[in-house]
């Protein structure tokens, strides 16, 4: 149960480091180019449906995706149930 709870604080902070780094572009050969396809092959197979889900939210000419809060906030919900 330990193991569990701790791959699920360890996926939060996966989802929070992505949060983090798509506000910064990442250019072509930089060597952040391997971590940001990374991250995006571990969150994208949960944050895709919630994004088909959630439809981003408008604010004037930029949009904003809520999936990876509304991941987080379930895996809190989750981790507080089984923890």
């Amino acid at each position: 149960m330990q193991l569990i709870c701790w791959l699920i604080g360890v996926y939060m902070f996966v989802v929070l480091v992505r949060i983090v780094l798509s506000w910064f572009p990442v250019s072509y050969g930089s060597p952040m180019v391997p971590v940001s396809r990374a991250l995006a092959a571990v969150t994208d197979p949960i944050l895709d449906p919630l994004r088909r889900a959630i439809p981003p939210v408008r604010l004037g000419a930029a949009a904003m995706d809520l999936s990876p809060l509304i991941l987080i906030l379930g895996l809190s919900i989750l981790r507080s149930i089984i923890c």
